[in-house]
């Protein structure tokens, strides 16, 4: 699939429809039937940016990315996705680096994500690196 970049905008946004989050959390295998899709509109809302790659044409969401930060110092990439259609066609290193510009604006200079497994290349190729010596983790409620 070729796309035609001038028809593609990425944006930070305060609010947008539930039902294409949820689509782009489906997409990333992120979503659980237990969620609500009404908790979407606080997602947004809590995190310190809250990205969308919007195909202009249709004014629908094609991808998305947030930072969680305290907007001063450390900030890290999460959630970041392409719907499956628009894969391969360089519009995840375009909000990556998006996300990643505006965080140098605001002189936010400790980015740290965690990269799903077998996409650690797509981030090494934008100037990430593993953290030697250390080991994310999360606290097991459920999953």
């Amino acid at each position: 699939m070729k796309i035609n970049y001038s028809n593609i905008e990425i944006k930070f946004v305060n609010d947008w429809n539930e039902d294409e989050i949820v689509n782009l959390y489906k997409a990333g295998n992120w979503w659980k039937d237990k969620y609500n899709s009404s908790s979407i509109k606080f997602l947004i809302k809590g995190s310190y940016k809250f990205a969308l790659v919007v195909k202009k044409d249709e004014g629908r969401a094609i991808g998305m990315g947030r930072l969680i930060s305290d907007g001063v110092s450390d900030a890290y990439i999460q959630d970041l996705v392409i719907m499956n259609d628009f894969r391969g066609l360089g519009l995840g290193k375009k909000l990556v680096n998006y996300l990643i510009n505006h965080c140098k604006s605001k002189n936010i200079n400790w980015i740290g994500l965690i990269s799903e497994p077998g996409q650690d290349g797509f981030y090494s190729d934008l100037g990430f690196s593993e953290m030697e010596k250390h080991t994310p983790m999360k606290f097991n409620i459920d999953d």
